[in-house]
């Protein structure tokens, strides 16, 4: 298939489109990894946050007498029950009424760890 001097059959290029299109494909893979851990990491905050605030705010009744219970333990359950933990419960204020609480939530595989964070009492 030479149809002159100046042209010859080259076979050192021959499969490397195929390289290079497995290349490609590798990078968009780890391009969707990187995004699929982007919004674990988004939603597992979100998780942690709102245990947080509703762990906080019961402990608060608790801390206040309008609800029964020692209100880290109540954190605690709380929390657990929308699949978090608690990392640690202070109780602060003057009257012993004001609830700080910091959760945890670990990610699929460990791969991502969020915390949340409330405060919770009655109005100042």
């Amino acid at each position: 298939m030479r149809s002159g001097p100046n042209r010859r059959w080259d076979r050192t290029e021959h499969g490397a489109g195929t390289v290079l299109a497995l290349g490609l494909g590798m990078v968009l893979l780890l391009g969707f990894l990187v995004i699929a851990l982007l919004a674990q990491a988004g939603t597992l905050a979100s998780r942690a946050a709102a245990a947080a605030d509703l762990a906080a705010l019961a402990a608060a009744d608790a801390a206040r007498g309008l609800r029964d219970g020692e209100p880290c333990a109540l954190a605690s359950e709380i929390a657990g029950r929308n699949g978090a933990r608690v990392d640690s419960c202070t109780v602060t204020g003057p009257e012993a009424d004001i609830v700080e609480v910091h959760t945890g939530i670990d990610g699929v595989l460990g791969l991502a760890h969020a915390t949340g964070r409330a405060r919770a009492g009655p109005p100042p």
